[in-house]
């Protein structure tokens, strides 16, 4: 019995950080990752033995350029940024797992920044005016694309080609339910782990089980 785990990275993080706003290590969040998946096959309470046919994790990396802030026309290298430097030193640890694939796609960039949404409403209200907005009121804004596409291509590979008789789905929207549809339909048993994260009512229908492995903190932030 073989089973796949895949895991949409943007969620893994943003639910981690959530979960535990102190780790910001790179190489303890990858280890909690990998020990998270492989608890999934090595459940007590199972009737069959189940083997691990590969993580596939999905991201993009982050982007390296160079942008200027409109507000205070100062240039910010984004390759040294916090966030840039934890995504790069993350993908880098993950590599060293064994059984771990890393799938990315690409973040489309539009060269354009965004007013951060409480100063906006307040602009838009009166209650500020544009020259009220300060540095750190404006962010610049990318587009994850392909991870979709690549999770759903997966799926529909893993399933057809027979290669394993389990896929767990570590994700939290409803993008899925297509994928989850055709693997089911190819008799694949689709496990969805939210990471304690409540999922609609009516998700239940398109999966054959839920289940979250990762250690459920006393107080956990929706």
């Amino acid at each position: 019995m073989s089973t796949a785990i895949l895991i949409d990275g943007g969620f893994f993080i943003k639910r981690y950080r959530s979960s535990y706003p102190n780790e910001t290590d790179p190489r303890r969040i990858a280890k909690s990752l990998y020990d998270m998946c492989l608890k999934h096959i090595s459940q007590k309470d199972r009737e069959t033995n189940r083997e691990l046919y590969r993580i596939f994790y999905y991201d993009c990396p982050p982007l390296l350029k160079k942008v200027c802030n409109p507000i205070s026309n100062a240039v910010i290298d984004m390759s040294k940024t916090k966030e840039s430097i934890f995504r790069q030193a993350f993908h880098a640890e993950l590599k060293k797992l064994r059984k771990v694939a890393l799938r990315l796609g690409h973040l489309a960039d539009h060269n354009c920044w965004q007013i951060v949404p409480d100063k906006l409403k307040k602009l838009l209200s009166g209650g500020i005016q544009i020259n009220d907005l300060k540095e750190n009121d404006v962010i610049y804004v990318v587009r994850q694309k392909g991870v979709d596409m690549k999770i759903g291509l997966d799926i529909a590979s893993l399933a057809y080609k027979r290669l394993v008789n389990q896929i767990i789905l570590v994700a939290g929207d409803s993008d899925f339910v297509p994928a989850a549809k055709l693997a089911r339909r190819e008799g694949i048993d689709f496990i969805l782990d939210p990471m304690w994260n409540p999922i609609r009512p009516d998700l239940h229908e398109h999966i054959d089980g839920l289940q979250s492995t990762i250690t459920r903190p006393k107080r956990i932030k929706k």
